[in-house]
């Protein structure tokens, strides 16, 4: 099944119990949106349902118990996919600057492969059609009219066919959203190292929940959910290739490779004036990488988890 439809389906069913998720509902230029964190709460389940929405509905997304000793949270995020190429590139990849004059957003979600503008997605053959475009948003306010036809508009849907969850990243929900992002960040620089990632066959991640930043410390929680990712997520990809081909690619996957890794994202994000494309995208990848290929029985385990950069960052 298409992807949209999918996250149409768990939509529509969050729409009808927003309040039991701690969500408000609104209609903006046509469209429905799941306000997930910005005047409302919103909750651990909300934040479940987001992060399922970015990947199509495609993959298990789940809070597990962590050690706080290592990970400095007892609890995280845990995703386990085994469609990893639609709904972790196709999908859950945060490729679409959404912006206006009056807004501007992250967009994720599988209505990216309505737009179908981004190189990653022209590359991998990645696209859907449809009546219905689904997407998540991180931001710390609703989208304005302008954002819902300029969506539909680039989507080649009408504004009643887009539905959008929006939250901020220091929010519950946008923190769980953001931090289930394990898998996609591995596969995102497997593919920027140029290894074939339409060869990966199943992957899970596991994330640290960090505490979320106060409200409107829009910096604070996006440090604090990169930094669970750069210095404390783990993940394990199954992939069906030659020895060869893993092997040029293993120790480059894991964060530490980037001359930006060590610091806090958000002493690294204002050293490069809040610009994310300042900062060396090779950065932006799990602490922790194992590959297993399925064709010949070896394993790549490279990286390590940073304690000690984890609890600067939770704890300040």
């Amino acid at each position: 099944m298409m992807l949209n439809q999918l996250s149409y389906e768990l939509f529509r069913r969050s729409i009808d119990n927003a309040a039991g998720l701690n969500c408000r509902v609104a209609s903006v230029g046509g469209a429905q949106i799941l306000d997930a964190g910005i005047d409302t709460r919103g909750s651990l389940a909300a934040g479940l349902v987001l992060a399922r929405l970015c990947l199509g509905d495609h993959a298990s997304v789940k809070i597990h118990p962590a050690d706080p000793d290592r990970l400095v949270s007892d609890n995280s995020v845990h995703v386990q996919c085994d469609h990893t190429l639609a709904a972790c590139l196709g999908s859950q990849y945060a490729g679409w600057p959404i912006q206006t004059d009056d807004f501007f957003a992250m967009g994720s979600g599988p209505m990216r492969m309505f737009r179908g503008r981004e190189a990653t997605l022209k590359e991998l053959d990645l696209s859907e059609t449809g009546e219905h475009a689904v997407g998540v948003l991180e931001s710390d306010k609703l989208p304005t009219e302008s954002v819902i036809a300029m969506i539909a508009e680039q989507c080649g849907v009408q504004p009643s066919g887009v539905s959008l969850a929006v939250a901020p990243s220091t929010s519950i929900a946008g923190s769980v959203q953001v931090v289930a992002r394990s898998i996609e960040t591995a596969m995102h620089k497997l593919h920027e190292l140029k290894f074939d990632v339409r060869t990966i066959v199943s992957g899970t991640g596991n994330s640290p929940l960090p505490p979320p930043a106060k409200p409107g410390d829009m910096v604070g929680g996006i440090g604090r959910t990169n930094d669970a990712m750069l210095y404390g997520a783990s993940v394990t990809l199954w992939v069906d290739t030659d020895d060869e081909a893993i092997e040029a690619v293993a120790e480059h996957v894991p964060s530490r490779g980037s001359k930006d890794y060590g610091r806090p994202f958000a002493a690294i994000f204002q050293d490069y004036e809040y610009d994310f494309y300042k900062v060396d995208p090779m950065l932006f990848s799990p602490a922790v990488v194992t590959i297993h290929n399925l064709r010949t029985g070896r394993t790549w385990i490279h990286g390590q988890i940073a304690t000690d950069t984890l609890r600067e960052s939770f704890l300040s």
